[in-house]
């Protein structure tokens, strides 16, 4: 196997291009340099610096790379495109012009991230479902004319977050479109990342990488708590200490002869100054002695 070995924002608790609970983001890009990351995301459009000449310099000077960046709205909508458009062209400039290569897909959450309160429903219809299909494949569109490689991310309370539809979206939509395969995201929402690497290993060339606390998890379902909720409960860990078995996802990995990115993305909103570095450092080391990033 060869998995080329990141970090993002989000392990710094790094949700939205500006809020003040976040980490500046030269502490951010100092700190995953420390550590020994050479490959980061972008994160939000406008959190790192947007003009190319003085990020690509930041970058350079830590010895820092961008494998890609996100686009997140809700892909169901009628006016989707009309409204966001313009959004995806400038973060797959953004991502082409620092010489990234893949732009990852998530559809905007039904509920709310600071109140919890439902933007729409749960379950699509036929027709937004329809609609989720159009506009990813217009946002591929978008993405080859910037030599990106689109990646569709999973993600809880999501429209797609339940194995059952992630499959369904393998295989109705753009065969362009591949699966940045979160392994936290997929088992918190039941399924099996593993199981799932072997059946579709040909669509995924680029991991998110962290764990899920299966305690935490279970007060999450019996309290009824939001994503937002979860997340601040610490419900997602770092790769050593959840329920995903990563010894066997690298064996995986090797079986299927995977070459692509390897993201640690813990989400941690809010994050204190001081949690991430240590975090970061534990998982860097751990993956490392378990062969990523060799």
């Amino acid at each position: 196997m060869k998995v080329t070995l990141g970090s993002a924002p989000d392990s710094w608790g790094v949700w939205f291009a500006a809020d003040p609970k976040q980490t500046p983001w030269q502490r951010f890009l100092d700190e995953v340099s420390a550590v020994g990351y050479r490959w980061i995301e972008l994160g939000p459009f406008g959190y790192l610096p947007t003009d190319h000449a003085v990020l690509s310099k930041e970058l350079e000077r830590r010895q820092l790379r961008i494998s890609g960046s996100l686009v997140m709205f809700p892909f169901e909508q009628s006016d989707a495109w009309q409204k966001w458009a313009a959004e995806v062209e400038r973060t797959c400039a953004a991502v082409e012009g620092v010489g990234g290569k893949y732009l990852v897909l998530i559809d905007g959450l039904y509920s709310d991230l600071a109140t919890g309160r439902a933007l729409a429903p749960a379950d699509l219809d036929g027709a937004g479902w329809t609609q989720l299909l159009n506009t990813t494949a217009r946002i591929a569109d978008v993405a080859e004319k910037h030599r990106l490689t689109p990646v569709l991310h999973p993600h809880a309370e999501s429209h797609i977050e339940y194995e059952s539809q992630v499959e369904r979206f393998l295989l109705e939509a753009d065969p362009r479109i591949g699966l940045c395969l979160d392994i936290g995201h997929h088992a918190y929402r039941g399924g099996d990342p593993i199981a799932l690497l072997r059946r579709h290993h040909a669509r995924i060339p680029y991991l998110h990488l962290k764990n899920v606390d299966r305690e935490v998890q279970k007060l999450v379902e019996e309290e009824h708590k939001t994503f937002a909720e979860a997340v601040a409960m610490d419900v997602f860990v770092e790769p050593s200490r959840g329920a995903v078995d990563f010894t066997l996802l690298r064996d995986v990995l090797e079986e299927v002869e995977y070459d692509g990115f390897g993201i640690v993305e813990q989400d941690m909103y809010p994050a204190a100054p001081d949690k991430p570095l240590p975090i970061a450092t534990r998982t860097y080391r751990y993956l490392r002695d378990l062969g990523f990033g060799q």
